[in-house]
Order: C-alpha cells, then structure tokens, then sequence
C-alpha cells in the first residue's frame, strides 16, 4: 500500500482568474465583434460574435467553477472520518491505517464516527438500459465487505451509496456530514485512471485532512477477479 496526505491548508486553491483579465478577455471579445461589423459587414460580425459566444460557452462547460468542500459543522467533539472506497476494501494495509485513524487519544474519549462511502458506478450496459439497480448493487456487496473488514480490526462503520462521479459522491456526502479526515482509498493509477484525477480534484478543494491510500497488488488482482502471477 502507497500513502498520499495533505493537511488543511498546505495545498492552496486552484489559481483562480485574476480579477484585471476579466476586463480585457469582454473588451477583447466586444473590439472583435466590433471590428468585424466594421470590415466585413453585418455577415462577418454576426459570425464574429457567434464564434465567440460559441468560445464562451465551451470554456465555461470544460472549465466549471470549483468551489472549496466544506464539511458539516461538528456537532459534537468527536472525530468523524470518511473512508470512500471505489473497491471492497480488503487490503490489510489500508484496514490498519484506517483502524489507527479512528482510534482515539484516550479511554475516556468517545470513539470516532467512521462512514464507509462508496460510488455506484454503472456500466455501458446499464446505461444504455437505463438500469441503475445493478450499480447500486454492486456498490452495496462492496460496503457489506468493506463494513465487514473494518468489523474485523475492531472499527463500527456505517455505510453508504454515493453517486457515480466520485468528487461529486464526497461532495454530497459532506453537505451533513462533519468529517474531520477523509480517506480514499483506490487502485492504481494505472488500473484507475479515473480515481487519479479525482484524487488531485479533492486535493484543492477539501477543506480538511485528505489521506489517499492505494490498493496493493495483491489486493488489486483479487478485485479484478486475476490470480496472481507465480515468478519462476
């Protein structure tokens, strides 16, 4: 198991658009639409301007606003952590740094609030049958394994189905719910490529302790359904 972590605070929000390039991309925009009603007529300026609210709106579409995650305010002086997982987690390595997470300083502490997330992510099959059952239930085999796991290192954990979009399932998650460190725990970036943009999406934009463990090998090839291979 690799780690990856970030405290609160050490890594800064996505360089935002100065305030001063704002003014110059509209009068930019506003000199050419003019400038081609000038030399070419009403035709090229209304394809001028067509073109650039074309522009306009594909920036905005690949390039949406990204506001900072804020965890619920606490409710109590309990730890909570969030474990979003987009596989079973059976990965001894990763239990242990979970289990050490929710462990407390003292005996007379209450025990950390731990909830176990996991993505309900559809395949091509389902979408084009609109059948959205079956990701759901995969996704809730793989809570009963991951609680179940957790269980076994002495950890009580609940359990939830998030959305597809692994960013947007934490997202909805910490709208109530006051997490005090968040885990994701995914392949690696070569079997999930997907789980590595969204690890540098929650980098920049969490609000609170972020750890990203990757799966070992071994675990890894058991969740595909692979054995592994004997070196001769």
């Amino acid at each position: 198991m690799r780690q990856r972590s970030r405290r609160e605070g050490r890594t800064g929000d996505e360089p935002a658009l100065s305030a001063w390039k704002l003014p110059l991309i509209v009068a930019a925009i506003a000199f050419a639409i003019v400038g081609g009603f000038y030399v070419g007529g009403p035709g090229l300026g209304m394809a001028v301007g067509a073109l650039a609210a074309a522009t306009i709106v594909v920036m905005a579409v690949r390039h949406p606003p990204r506001h900072p995650i804020v965890p619920a305010p606490l409710r109590d002086f309990r730890r909570h952590v969030l474990v979003v997982v987009s596989d079973p987690l059976e990965d001894s390595d990763a239990i242990e740094r979970i289990a050490s997470a929710a462990r407390t300083g003292g005996d007379d502490q209450e025990e950390a609030e731990v909830l176990v997330l996991t993505p309900a992510r559809t395949r091509f099959l389902d979408r084009w049958s609109s059948d959205f059952s079956r990701a759901r239930r995969r996704a809730q085999r793989s809570l009963v394994v991951s609680v179940a796991s957790l269980a076994k290192a002495d950890v009580a954990a609940a359990a939830r189905v998030g959305d597809e979009d692994l960013v947007q399932a934490v997202e909805d998650e910490l709208r109530s719910f006051p997490a005090t460190e968040v885990i994701l725990v995914t392949g690696s970036p070569e079997r999930d490529p997907t789980g590595n943009a969204a690890v540098e999406e929650l980098e920049s934009r969490l609000r609170v302790d972020f750890h990203h463990l990757f799966l070992s090998k071994t675990a890894a090839e058991r969740h595909s359904g692979q054995r592994p291979r004997r070196l001769s």
